[in-house]
């Protein structure tokens, strides 16, 4: 069986490296295999399984290589200077004996990781008064005693007790509630221990954790001391370590480490391999870290899935020390059982294939709307009634807070970066229509009421990846044409338009820039054409931003490959939190 492989310059200058260092710049299969094993982290994996490789015809460039089998590979591997069998040698690349191979920084990152994870999931459980604490968690979980709210209680007692917890849940589970209760938790207990930092992948996953505690703190029944106390002060995790400009390392690391008694991480689905690394290891043994996320949701972009292969590993041995520190929430508050949103989640990240497609064509689902994919020349017809409706609101805004607020009523997603189906092509002919009915004016490149996306990091404009903008005239400058963010203290701040980092036009975004964001009703516009970056996560995602509607335009034969498609990026960090 062949497979095609697009080598990068990066994978190809790394390999053309390590063979220099070899002395086997002739041996073709073995620096293909080194190739390989770099473009797979480009990929979101950590490590190449030479499983998947052994005994096929590579297609690279215009050549066939023919690879030999497993125990062939490894042992070509094994006796290699540049590799390390097991991580036994300081070596750029590491062999595993499961037939996983490593550029040796991401072996290091697993092993480390996982390491620290487990133990801080067998330390013993902090000194508490359990008396005190079922009183608290009484009055701060009233209900009606049902399992749900059972489960929210563990998580909150596992919390105090344990020096590791995790959090997972889909959107509307009451994890933000949780995790607020969790923080009053944490301040009514006495003596130390009440340093508490809060953090989240990116600044609009930062903004809505900040926006949800603000919101949810005054609700529950604590103290008033209590209640002043809890703090919405979210920062980045790369904010909570430190960046140092120019330098790939944070300023908070084993040797400078946090300075807290608590660590809360959101969204925590959105952290790379590297980023937890770095997280972890700047924690101090007896900290407490707390990571929440949806188990279900898109992986980070970079590699590796940690936050999935953590609660993956706990549900495998639940009654282990490992096991017993997640908790997984599963009753939708924000949707009642009957709406479509929560049932067609639910049956997208399982799988069901069949369901799925039956509710579609049926229409079934309240709030969920599936249409045939239009051809090229019916696109523009098709979207403009649609992103008319969906957009007009922001559009005719008097101010830029209420241009904001509004926008994020709606949203299109895609999955591709090019073409018609893709951001730039959505992106261009949404413009259009709206152009064509008088609502913007792209006369030029920063034009009035224009939606931006930041997408690098700026951290000298406190802009990051993600982070959401509207061009707007300033009228406490001149009337001059500014970009206006959010602010994360619940203002509004403003920049030239000429400042801003990196960016694209915001009517169209993927569903991997989504991630962390909601909107009322979404537009999912998937490709006309199996791809393989379609997975059933991806479209969970898309389907999971929308709060009340989700319209979904696909063909039916792409729906059913995203559907048997589940992510698999290879790792040996869920087999390491097994050990």
């Amino acid at each position: 069986m062949s497979m095609e492989y697009l080598e990068r310059a990066i994978d190809r200058h790394f390999a053309d490296f390590i063979c220099r260092q070899e002395g086997r710049s002739t041996d073709e299969v073995f620096r293909l295999v080194i190739s390989m094993a770099s473009s797979a982290v480009g990929k979101g994996s950590s490590c190449l399984d030479l499983a998947g490789i052994a005994g096929r015809t590579v297609i690279a460039g215009s050549r066939d290589y023919r690879l030999p089998e497993l125990k062939v590979l490894t042992d070509m591997l094994k006796i290699s200077s540049v590799v390390s069998f097991q991580g036994r040698e300081h070596r750029p690349l590491v062999l595993e004996a499961a037939g996983r191979l490593y550029l040796f920084r991401y072996w290091q990152y697993e092993q480390e990781l996982s390491g620290m994870l487990l133990q801080k999931a067998g330390a013993e459980p902090g000194v508490v008064d359990d008396l005190h604490l079922h009183e608290v968690l009484q009055r701060l979980f009233p209900g009606n005693g049902d399992r749900e709210e059972d489960l929210q209680k563990k998580a909150a007692a596992a919390a105090l007790h344990r020096r590791f917890t995790v959090i997972s849940g889909g959107p509307g589970t009451g994890k933000t509630s949780t995790v607020v209760r969790i923080l009053a938790l944490l301040l009514e207990q006495p003596g130390e221990g009440r340093r508490i930092a809060l953090a989240a992948p990116t600044g609009k996953a930062v903004a809505r954790l900040k926006s949800s505690i603000s919101k949810m703190k005054g609700s529950i029944d604590c103290p008033d001391e209590v209640r002043s106390a809890i703090s919405n002060d979210v920062v980045t995790i790369h904010g909570l370590l430190g960046t140092i400009p120019g330098s790939a390392r944070f300023r908070h690391s084993p040797e400078n480490p946090l300075p807290f008694d608590t660590v809360i991480i959101d969204e925590a689905s959105m952290v790379a391999l590297p980023l937890m690394h770095a997280l972890v290891s700047a924690t101090l043994p007896d900290t407490r870290l707390l990571l929440i996320g949806d188990m279900d949701q898109l992986a980070s972009v970079e590699a590796g899935s940690a936050f999935s292969d953590i609660c993956e590993a706990a549900a495998v041995k639940p009654h282990s020390a490992f096991g017993s520190c997640m908790v997984k929430l599963e009753k939708n508050y924000r949707f009642s059982e009957s709406e479509g949103i929560a049932r067609l989640g639910r049956m997208v990240a399982a799988g069901n294939e069949k369901e799925v497609i039956e509710a579609l064509e049926s229409g079934s689902l309240p709030g969920i709307h599936w249409h045939p994919a239009p051809i090229k020349s019916e696109l523009r017809r098709f979207l403009a009634p649609r992103v008319i409706e969906g957009y007009r609101s922001f559009l005719e805004a008097a101010t830029p807070a209420e241009a904001l607020e509004r926008f994020d009523r709606f949203r299109v997603l895609c999955v591709l970066r090019d073409g018609h189906y893709g951001v730039s092509g959505l992106n261009s002919e949404i413009e259009s229509i709206l152009s064509q009915s008088g609502f913007i004016k792209p006369a030029d490149r920063f034009y009035r009421r224009c939606p931006v996306l930041v997408t690098v990091n700026d951290y000298a404009l406190r802009l990051f990846n993600g982070d959401t903008g509207i061009l707007f005239n300033d009228s406490e400058n001149r009337d001059e044409t500014r970009v206006f963010f959010s602010s994360t203290d619940g203002g509004m701040r403003s920049i030239p338009p000429e400042r801003l980092p990196q960016h694209e036009t915001a009517y169209a975004m993927t569903v991997h820039k989504s991630q962390g964001s909601e909107f009322d009703s979404v537009l999912i516009i998937l490709p006309t054409a199996e791809n393989e970056i379609l997975t059933r996560e991806l479209l969970y995602t898309g389907i999971t931003r929308a709060r009340y509607a989700v319209e979904l335009v696909s063909d039916r034969a792409v729906v059913s490959f995203v559907l048997r498609k589940k992510i698999k990026r290879q790792s040996g960090f869920f087999d390491k939190l097994l050990l």
